[in-house]
């Protein structure tokens, strides 16, 4: 069976017509915690990214209306493919009236037409394989312009940005010790549960100081574990998340601005820490890690590749570059601790431990007139147990 017919058959057929809860967004990311089963979710997203409609599918909504273009042919975005694969109808290009409607009202999806209260509200492109895998044929054709783009915009930013290689950054002092021990750095992105799951051994055994960077908090929550530090603006991480007790370090901007801060201080936390820094949040909890001291630095969900920053929407990756340039063979990618990390006892090894305990417990009991009245009864009961299971099978 080839790679294309598997798929195919994992597919679901997305249903003709259906009917459910609006729920409304202009952030998709917002959208997503509270999109129920069975809602029909309104956003305004521009080129879906993979990560985006990874959430969505999560929650499983009845229909995706979309007042955007879900592919504007930039780059070849793979979103709207994965909620076609789920079995998730699309209408792509509804229009901004969408963005109008009642949350909490019924629409029903028909056809290329959307619905409230049995009235045509809008109407847009439905979406279909076909037509997904033309649109990103189209866009691929775009790519060479793209990566012209992303690579002069790269190096004009490196120029302006060289100190962050030269001096890194000035991170105040922290109640958390990195100093020779590993950093687990989460970012909510590309196959982080995945990661995190295989991970379990490293984490259990090397103890890694755990930093969530922004949704990346929530993420170690969701795996029943707890963060030691979170960084980021604090706009897309939960109140849940930032009362945890985690120590908190809010990224600002250069001159100072925290527009993350008031929120955390709403909170009742008021020993956060304010780190003024260039860069994405992830770089900068590389940077902090590596400032404090860690040995090693493992990153969960972080982006690397082209497609995935521009899914971000940067249009150039310095920071990133500088960052990872900063810090060398102390940074690693989880897939590659996974790959060559293994938990350092075996269930072959553990059960020989045990049998090898039993046994050194017999020959102690062995060695007492005690220990062998014990041995005695012991045999005694065994002896009716196996009487007893023999008379079953006569």
């Amino acid at each position: 069976m080839t790679a294309r017919r598997r798929k195919a058959e994992k597919r679901h057929t997305p249903p003709t017509t259906v009917t459910g809860t609006v729920r409304v967004d202009a952030r998709t990311k917002d959208l997503t915690k509270r999109l129920q089963a069975g809602d029909v979710a309104v956003i305004d997203h521009d080129d879906l990214d993979l990560v985006s409609a990874h959430a969505l599918v999560a929650c499983r909504p009845a229909a995706v209306v979309n007042a955007a273009p879900s592919t504007t042919g930039a780059y070849p975005n793979r979103g709207p493919e994965i909620l076609l694969d789920a079995g998730i109808p699309v209408l792509d290009m509804a229009g901004p009236t969408v963005m109008e409607i009642e949350e909490g009202s019924t629409a029903t999806l028909e056809g290329d037409a959307l619905s409230v209260d049995g009235a045509v509200v809008a109407r847009g492109v439905r979406l279909t394989e076909a037509l997904v895998a033309a649109q990103l044929e189209d866009a691929r054709t775009n790519l060479s312009t793209q990566i012209e783009a992303f690579s002069v915009n790269t190096m004009e930013y490196v120029r302006a940005e060289r100190q962050l290689l030269i001096d890194g950054i000035e991170v105040p002092p922290l109640r958390t010790n990195l100093q020779g021990r590993y950093a687990l750095v989460v970012v909510r992105g590309y196959h982080y549960k995945e990661d995190l799951h295989t991970l379990r051994p490293f984490i259990r055994e090397a103890r890694p100081v755990l930093i969530g960077v922004d949704g990346g908090a929530d993420a170690l929550l969701e795996q029943g574990l707890r963060p030691d530090l979170i960084v980021g603006d604090m706009d897309s991480v939960s109140d849940r998340a930032l009362t945890s007790g985690a120590e908190l370090v809010v990224h600002a901007y250069r001159d100072g601005r925290a527009p993350g801060l008031e929120r955390v201080e709403a909170l009742g936390v008021t020993d956060a820490v304010v780190l003024p820094a260039p860069g994405t949040s992830e770089d900068v909890a590389m940077l902090l890690a590596d400032d404090k001291g860690a040995e090693l630095v493992v990153a969960v969900g972080t982006h690397a590749t082209l497609i995935e920053f521009l899914d971000k929407g940067r249009q150039g990756m310095a920071s990133t570059f500088l960052t990872r340039l900063r810090l060398g063979s102390k940074l690693v990618d989880a897939k590659g601790v996974s790959l060559l990390y293994r938990s350092r006892i075996s269930t072959l090894s553990l059960s020989w431990l045990v049998l090898a305990g039993l046994f050194a417990l017999v020959v102690a009991l062995s060695a007492t007139p005690g220990g062998r009245a014990v041995l005695g009864v012991l045999a005694v009961r065994w002896d009716d147990v196996w009487a007893w299971i023999e008379g079953l099978f006569r």
